[in-house]
Protein backbone atom coordinates (compact mmCIF):
# COMPACT_ATOMS: atom_id res chain seq x y z
CA UNK A 1 0.00 0.00 0.00
CA UNK A 2 1.15 3.57 -1.09
CA UNK A 3 0.92 5.76 1.51
CA UNK A 4 -0.29 9.38 0.28
CA UNK A 5 -1.15 12.69 1.93
CA UNK A 6 -4.63 11.93 2.00
CA UNK A 7 -3.97 8.94 4.43
CA UNK A 8 -1.84 11.51 6.38
CA UNK A 9 -4.73 13.48 7.09
CA UNK A 10 -6.77 11.24 7.75
CA UNK A 11 -4.30 9.56 10.89
CA UNK A 12 -4.50 12.70 12.29
CA UNK A 13 -8.27 13.25 12.38
CA UNK A 14 -9.86 9.72 12.96
CA UNK A 15 -7.87 6.29 12.24
CA UNK A 16 -11.04 4.30 12.07
CA UNK A 17 -11.89 6.54 8.90
CA UNK A 18 -8.73 6.03 7.67
CA UNK A 19 -8.95 2.49 7.95
CA UNK A 20 -12.21 2.46 5.98
CA UNK A 21 -11.00 4.71 3.08
CA UNK A 22 -7.82 2.53 2.75
CA UNK A 23 -9.91 -0.40 2.45
CA UNK A 24 -12.29 1.26 -0.75
CA UNK A 25 -15.21 2.07 2.27
CA UNK A 26 -15.75 5.99 0.50
CA UNK A 27 -19.10 8.20 1.64
CA UNK A 28 -17.12 11.10 0.52
CA UNK A 29 -19.04 11.38 -2.74
CA UNK A 30 -22.52 11.78 -0.21
CA UNK A 31 -21.33 14.81 1.81
CA UNK A 32 -22.18 18.28 0.86
CA UNK A 33 -19.42 19.60 3.53
CA UNK A 34 -16.93 17.64 0.85
CA UNK A 35 -18.98 18.93 -2.22
CA UNK A 36 -18.61 22.95 -0.48
CA UNK A 37 -15.05 22.11 0.41
CA UNK A 38 -14.41 20.94 -3.49
CA UNK A 39 -16.65 24.20 -4.74
CA UNK A 40 -14.51 26.40 -2.53
CA UNK A 41 -10.95 24.82 -3.60
CA UNK A 42 -12.19 25.75 -7.42
CA UNK A 43 -13.65 28.95 -7.43
CA UNK A 44 -11.91 30.73 -4.87
CA UNK A 45 -8.54 31.64 -6.46
CA UNK A 46 -9.87 30.99 -10.35
CA UNK A 47 -6.29 32.95 -11.27
CA UNK A 48 -4.14 30.69 -9.74
CA UNK A 49 -4.69 27.39 -12.57
CA UNK A 50 -2.57 30.07 -14.68
CA UNK A 51 0.56 31.14 -12.45
CA UNK A 52 0.87 28.09 -10.68
CA UNK A 53 1.24 24.04 -11.82
CA UNK A 54 -0.20 21.15 -10.40
CA UNK A 55 2.28 18.55 -9.35
CA UNK A 56 1.67 14.88 -8.85
CA UNK A 57 4.52 12.71 -7.34
CA UNK A 58 4.96 9.93 -5.42
CA UNK A 59 1.06 9.61 -5.36
CA UNK A 60 0.52 13.33 -4.28
CA UNK A 61 -1.51 15.14 -6.08
CA UNK A 62 -0.29 19.27 -4.81
CA UNK A 63 -3.09 21.18 -6.59
CA UNK A 64 -1.55 24.68 -5.92
CA UNK A 65 2.33 24.57 -5.97
CA UNK A 66 4.52 27.84 -6.83
CA UNK A 67 7.37 26.51 -8.24
CA UNK A 68 9.37 29.35 -8.33
CA UNK A 69 9.27 30.13 -4.84
CA UNK A 70 8.87 26.51 -3.58
CA UNK A 71 5.66 26.96 -2.08
CA UNK A 72 2.27 24.88 -1.59
CA UNK A 73 -0.84 26.68 -1.83
CA UNK A 74 -3.45 24.34 0.53
CA UNK A 75 -7.12 25.17 0.24
CA UNK A 76 -9.22 23.79 3.12
CA UNK A 77 -13.10 24.88 3.81
CA UNK A 78 -12.67 25.02 7.64
CA UNK A 79 -9.84 25.04 10.41
CA UNK A 80 -11.72 22.71 12.77
CA UNK A 81 -8.80 19.58 12.08
CA UNK A 82 -5.92 22.43 11.13
CA UNK A 83 -3.05 20.00 12.91
CA UNK A 84 -4.20 17.22 10.23
CA UNK A 85 -4.30 19.95 7.47
CA UNK A 86 -0.87 21.25 8.69
CA UNK A 87 0.36 17.34 8.55
CA UNK A 88 -0.83 16.69 5.38
CA UNK A 89 1.07 19.55 3.75
CA UNK A 90 4.47 18.46 5.84
CA UNK A 91 4.07 15.19 4.14
CA UNK A 92 3.68 16.69 0.18
CA UNK A 93 6.79 18.73 1.60
CA UNK A 94 8.57 15.88 2.89
CA UNK A 95 7.90 13.74 -0.17
CA UNK A 96 9.23 16.74 -2.29
CA UNK A 97 12.30 16.69 -0.18
CA UNK A 98 12.46 12.88 -1.22
CA UNK A 99 12.54 13.65 -4.82
CA UNK A 100 15.35 15.98 -4.63
CA UNK A 101 13.10 19.80 -3.93
CA UNK A 102 14.60 20.99 -1.03
CA UNK A 103 13.13 24.34 0.90
CA UNK A 104 10.01 24.54 0.20
CA UNK A 105 7.35 25.90 2.58
CA UNK A 106 3.72 25.99 2.53
CA UNK A 107 0.62 27.87 2.91
CA UNK A 108 -2.79 26.38 4.61
CA UNK A 109 -5.46 29.13 3.36
CA UNK A 110 -8.78 28.78 5.05
CA UNK A 111 -10.36 31.56 2.38
CA UNK A 112 -14.19 31.38 3.69
CA UNK A 113 -12.67 32.04 6.93
CA UNK A 114 -10.31 34.81 5.29
CA UNK A 115 -7.01 33.21 7.44
CA UNK A 116 -3.79 31.78 6.15
CA UNK A 117 -1.51 29.90 8.45
CA UNK A 118 2.20 28.95 7.06
CA UNK A 119 3.44 25.23 7.63
CA UNK A 120 7.04 24.82 7.59
CA UNK A 121 8.70 20.86 8.21
CA UNK A 122 11.45 20.63 10.67
CA UNK A 123 13.69 17.44 11.44
CA UNK A 124 11.19 16.02 14.26
CA UNK A 125 8.39 16.63 11.93
CA UNK A 126 10.37 14.34 9.69
CA UNK A 127 11.06 11.38 12.20
CA UNK A 128 7.00 11.80 13.11
CA UNK A 129 6.16 11.45 9.62
CA UNK A 130 8.61 8.29 9.33
CA UNK A 131 6.69 6.58 12.51
CA UNK A 132 2.96 7.99 11.15
CA UNK A 133 3.89 6.14 7.66
CA UNK A 134 4.53 2.52 9.79
CA UNK A 135 1.45 2.76 11.57
CA UNK A 136 -0.49 3.90 9.25
CA UNK A 137 0.81 0.72 7.17
CA UNK A 138 -0.31 -1.51 10.36
CA UNK A 139 -3.31 0.12 10.58
CA UNK A 140 -4.59 -0.18 6.93
CA UNK A 141 -3.23 -3.74 7.25
CA UNK A 142 -5.27 -5.07 10.34
CA UNK A 143 -8.34 -7.23 9.87
CA UNK A 144 -10.32 -5.06 12.56
CA UNK A 145 -11.50 -1.67 11.83
CA UNK A 146 -10.62 1.04 14.63
CA UNK A 147 -13.24 1.89 17.09
CA UNK A 148 -15.71 5.11 16.64
CA UNK A 149 -13.70 8.08 18.11
CA UNK A 150 -16.80 9.41 19.38
CA UNK A 151 -15.32 13.16 18.74
CA UNK A 152 -17.14 16.67 18.12
CA UNK A 153 -15.90 16.41 14.59
CA UNK A 154 -18.18 12.92 13.91
CA UNK A 155 -21.34 14.56 13.34
CA UNK A 156 -19.77 16.37 10.44
CA UNK A 157 -18.28 13.50 8.91
CA UNK A 158 -19.84 11.62 5.88
CA UNK A 159 -18.78 8.30 7.64
CA UNK A 160 -21.31 9.37 10.44
CA UNK A 161 -23.96 7.10 9.80
CA UNK A 162 -21.79 3.73 9.08
CA UNK A 163 -20.05 4.63 12.45
CA UNK A 164 -23.54 5.29 14.49
CA UNK A 165 -26.63 4.12 13.28
CA UNK A 166 -26.51 0.37 14.70
CA UNK A 167 -28.33 -2.48 13.17
CA UNK A 168 -31.08 -4.22 14.84
CA UNK A 169 -30.93 -8.12 15.26
CA UNK A 170 -34.81 -9.29 13.67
Amino acid sequence: MHINATLINLYNVCKRELWLHANGIRFEHTSDLVYDGRLIHENTYPQRSERYEELEVDGCKIDFYDARNKIIHEIKRSDKVERAHEWQVKYYMYVLEQNGIEGVTGLLEYPTLRHTAKVVITDDDRQKIKAMKQDILGIIRSDDCPPVINGRICKNCSYYEFCYVSETES
